[in-house]
């Protein structure tokens, strides 16, 4: 794993290309995660080509589901995954284990598999992506752990509208030991600071924000360094 802001903290926004990918992580001060995500592409072999590249000048690349969180794109992820290497990938919660299992029966290095979950609205409940089936984040965790789960996304957020059901989620996964956390959802520098605040205290090994749409030239795809650097200046002054 990459050496993280203050031993917690990274942050993963999509790249374009190579020069992209060198341009937001010298921006973010190497406390970014360049990603992509599965759904911009026509077939496998081109994203894993894409993976590659941007492997060339990092070696940590994170393959997203796409379509705001489309669960149906777990299987695809998984085989993006198998002929890259990216080193984190995201699954709904329902595939997390299988998508760890199977990497690992291809004899691919280890990869950080995250669970993607989904807020109801309501503090110390979350919502499964798939079936929708809403459980006590208590519960939730226990059976985490008893699957070796090792990192959980929430989205979408919405910025701070879901923050305090973010920051239980966090503090209970902390307890029980997951490594990680990671939300995503209208995140951007103006909500930040809150959400970085939030969660600065909770003895959690792994906290990664998701921070795509707000970030990105619409025009040419590429997320903007400038923005990259604003938003860890703006945690920065949080810690």
């Amino acid at each position: 794993m990459k050496k993280k802001l203050y031993d917690k903290f990274l942050f993963n926004f999509l790249a374009s290309d190579r020069d992209n990918a060198t341009a937001i992580m010298e921006a973010g001060s190497d406390y970014v995660v360049p990603g992509i995500v599965s759904d911009k592409f026509e077939s496998m072999e081109a994203a894993a080509g894409k993976v590659a590249e941007l492997k060339s000048v990092t070696e940590l690349v994170s393959i997203g589901l796409g379509g705001g969180g489309n669960a149906a794109n777990w299987k695809k992820v998984l085989d993006i995954a198998v002929t890259s290497n990216p080193g984190h990938i995201n699954q709904p919660f329902e595939t997390s284990q299988y998508a760890k299992g199977y990497l690992e029966g291809k004899d691919i290095p280890k990869q950080l598999v995250n669970a993607l979950v989904q807020p109801t609205g309501e503090v110390g409940t979350i919502k499964l992506a798939n079936s929708g089936k809403i459980l006590q984040v208590e519960a939730f965790i226990e059976i985490a752990v008893a699957l070796g789960i090792e990192s959980i996304k929430m989205m979408p957020i919405k910025g701070t509208q879901h923050l305090e059901e973010l920051i239980y989620l966090t503090k209970i996964a902390a307890k029980r030991g997951i490594r990680g956390i990671e939300p995503a959802g209208g995140i951007d520098t103006s909500n930040i600071k809150d959400i970085i605040s939030g969660v600065k205290d909770i003895d959690i090994e792994l906290f990664m924000p998701h921070i795509f749409g707000s970030t990105i030239d619409k025009e040419t795809g590429e997320t903007i360094p400038s923005k990259v650097r604003e938003i860890i200046t703006e945690v920065k002054k949080t810690l």
